[in-house]
């Protein structure tokens, strides 16, 4: 017997199949549900917005504190009417431990029924009417399966159009004679066209992603995933989870989503929100880094590479242990009549005592005075006195005290001593003897030095080596959980600012090696998780794709053996005959040879156009992509076919669906229909054939329901 499945008409079931209440009309009962559902969100929201906090705080400040949780309380229980309030229901066999519905270890209770969603929705007597996604008892949800029903008989997933019930479909998992299927609703979802910001995945999430997603606070975990695995989807719901299951650990260390740029952060940046999280905060690398300097130079890409270099963290601790001089004269502290002496030997012992420890040079810093003072404190002791802590502080805060830490250890700013690596051959030299070739050291000098670190134009790669001496001096703080997005791309002395942002927390890393597009990005896993500090994580690899067709992923895995061997190409679950189109464009391949891979090309940019328009035809968001050179023929070309469009970033409507994208912004993004530009073009834009073909793959592998490769010049040999 298959599956029950009813649609949207609001008439008794043909079949005449009841609901398990008894009820005649399933689809009218679980459209009362979601009203009633409805009705009791808004009277908890009600409810909190009718608190009187005036008497039951004892100042302003707890006043103001108190009044920012209630507000963000209302904000994490509005009602999106265009988000299902609940996707899915499970009704158990029978009772096992008579936990509470979310707190039960997966267990059910018989003849009780839940219903999954976003968030979890109460009665006013306090009953559950909706059970939160992240509750234990919702597990069955995604992980029960025929073999393994988990006390679940029947597991039910609702359809919606607009924020209206018009659909369900049910599972009798221990029904042994309703045959396995394909759920449509399941597959409904995940191909719906995509307009606007990324949305969760919450009601699709599969029971490998399930797995990563509740899996324990304590370890880091990395995920290897190829395009449409769902692997950014993964990583966002973690963090959802974790604040669901460890909140207060969380509230007090925080936690913090990385991503490759602003584009791609201003794309995912409503999936937490909608799962009613306010509070995480989101940055790229240069945000966590650019402190102190502006950042208005560029490097070369070899530049970059030795830059980005873990060697570099070891010439940068050399060069500020390097300000660690030998005392040249004894400690003489005036105190009244009395004089009390440190001898120079005795000061340097402190001093090699500190080295040894390998303490942060400011810690260090801040102990040795402490250390002196504490010797004079014992001379005074020996000499009858009694001082106490107070004479001690006072002792370090003595001029001679404080001169002579300021000759044997002075203070350091991290942004003076990268300019006098980069300025002077001499000092840099010095600390990367044994550490960087004599070409290596050349490429990190500044042709023209600059004067000062405000008058310098510093870098990227200068702002994460500012970071990481910033660090060697003063430890930096550690957030409870991280979860670092498009990990491939970034250099080991990157990996290691991120680190150290959770150096006593854990990570969720997300990446795919074959979209490396850096000339630094990362070989292995085990390498980058090394200089992340997290060498003992979990890798898992996803290796389902749910959003590219498997005729679109099946021709960007031919790139794979080159861009990189061994790597497990996606298995597309979604077949869509003819999503895939590529294109020969007569003519314009002379236009080309005229002008270059970037300049006009009239053929070529017609029949881009007419692309964009047969596109355009269809539902849901347009992407066409192209070599960064590229961007302004074309964009060009469809303003004066009288086409607007919007830069990666810019939020897609029901009115504006077409997006111009760089191939360098488009990894991370999707849209319903791709049209490629001149895929030699894109390899032809970057520094190096293996990465122009692994730009080349992410760009192929961007389209959710077809994609059109239009091309004036030879297609790249892996393509043909």
């Amino acid at each position: 017997m298959p599956a029950h499945v009813a649609e949207s008409d609001s008439t008794p079931d043909p079949t005449g199949a009841t609901d398990p209440t008894g009820a005649t009309d399933p689809l009218a009962h679980e459209r009362a549900h979601l009203a009633a559902s409805r009705a009791a969100l808004r009277g908890m929201r009600e409810d909190v917005q009718a608190l009187d906090i005036r008497d039951v705080t004892a100042n302003w400040v707890n006043a103001a504190v108190l009044q920012s949780q209630i507000d963000d309380r209302i904000k994490a229980l509005a009602d999106l009417s265009h988000t299902p309030l609940f996707f899915g229901r499970l009704d158990y066999l029978r009772a096992v431990g008579g936990e509470s519905a979310e707190g039960a270890e997966g267990e059910g209770a018989e003849g009780e029924r839940f219903y999954i969603g976003r968030r979890h929705v109460h009665d006013a007597v306090g009953d559950p009417m909706v059970i939160d996604w992240r509750a234990p008892v919702s597990q069955p949800y995604y992980q029960a399966s025929r073999k393994n029903p988990q006390d679940v008989a029947l597991r039910r997933r609702f359809g919606y159009t607009a924020g209206e019930l018009t659909a369900y479909e049910d599972e009798h998992l221990t029904d042994p004679a309703e045959a396995e299927h394909t759920s449509r609703l399941l597959q409904a979802e995940i191909e719906r066209p995509r307009v606007g910001p990324m949305r969760d995945i919450v009601a699709t999430i599969q029971p490998e992603q399930d797995e990563i997603v509740r899996s324990d606070l304590g370890g880091t975990v990395c995920v290897q995933g190829g395009p449409g695995t769902g692997k950014t989807a993964v990583g966002l719901h973690r963090v959802a989870y974790l604040l669901y299951a460890h909140r207060e650990r969380l509230a007090r260390t925080g936690t913090l989503v990385i991503g490759p740029n602003r584009s791609f952060l201003h794309y995912i940046e409503q999936v937490l929100p909608a799962l009613g999280e306010l509070a995480v905060k989101q940055a790229t690398v240069d945000d966590l880094v650019r402190t102190g300097v502006e950042v208005r130079g560029e490097d070369e890409a070899a530049t970059a590479v030795v830059k980005g270099d873990a060697r570099m963290a070891e010439v940068l601790r050399r060069a500020i242990r390097s300000h660690v001089t030998p005392p040249a004269e004894p400690v003489v502290v005036v105190r009244g009549s009395r004089r009390w002496r440190v001898p120079a030997y005795e000061v340097q012992e402190m001093v090699d005592e500190l080295l040894a420890r390998d303490m942060r040079y400011g810690a260090a810093h801040e102990a040795l005075p402490q250390r002196i003072a504490h010797a004079v404190l014992v001379r005074m002791e020996e000499a009858g006195e009694a001082p106490d802590d107070r004479v001690q502080n006072t002792v370090a805060r003595n001029p001679a005290v404080k001169a002579a830490v300021k000759a044997v250890w002075p203070a350091v700013d991290p942004a003076k001593l990268v300019l006098r690596l980069l300025s002077d051959a001499e000092f840099l030299a010095a600390h990367a003897e044994g550490l960087l070739t004599e070409d290596e050291q050349k490429r990190l000098l500044w042709a023209k030095p600059a004067r000062s670190v405000k008058s310098a134009k510093w870098s990227a790669a200068d702002a994460v080596l500012i970071d990481e001496a910033g660090d060697l001096i003063v430890r930096t703080h550690s957030l409870g959980h991280v979860v670092l997005d498009e990990a491939q791309d970034l250099s080991p002395m990157q990996y290691r600012a991120v680190g150290r942002r959770c150096s006593t927390g854990s990570a969720t890393v997300l990446g795919d090696l074959a979209q490396g597009t850096t000339p630094w990005s990362t070989e292995s896993w085990s390498e980058a998780l090394f200089h992340l500090g997290k060498a003992d994580a979990v890798v898992e690899e996803l290796t389902a794709g749910f959003r590219v067709p498997r005729e679109v992923i099946a021709y960007a895995s031919r790139l794979l053996p080159v861009i990189s061997p061994g790597l497990a190409a996606v298995e597309s679950v979604r077949e869509s005959p003819g999503s895939l189109v590529v294109r020969e464009v007569a003519g314009g391949a002379d236009d080309l040879d005229a002008a270059g891979p970037a300049g006009p090309s009239d053929a070529l940019d017609a029949a881009v156009v007419a692309a964009c328009e047969e596109s355009l035809r269809h539902e849901g968001s347009i992407g066409l992509i192209a070599a960064d050179a590229r961007i302004p023929a074309l964009g060009a070309a469809l303003t004066a076919a009288g086409h607007a469009y919007l830069a990666p970033g810019e939020e897609t409507t029901a009115a504006s669906r077409l997006t111009l994208v760089p191939a360098s912004l488009a990894k991370g993004l999707e849209y319903d229909y791709v049209v490629l530009d001149e895929p030699a073009a894109v390899v032809d834009g970057e520094p190096d054939e293996r990465t122009g073909l692994r730009r080349l793959y992410v760009a192929l592998t961007r389209a959710v329901s077809g994609l059109t490769v239009l091309h004036a010049a030879p297609l790249p040999q892996a393509l043909v």
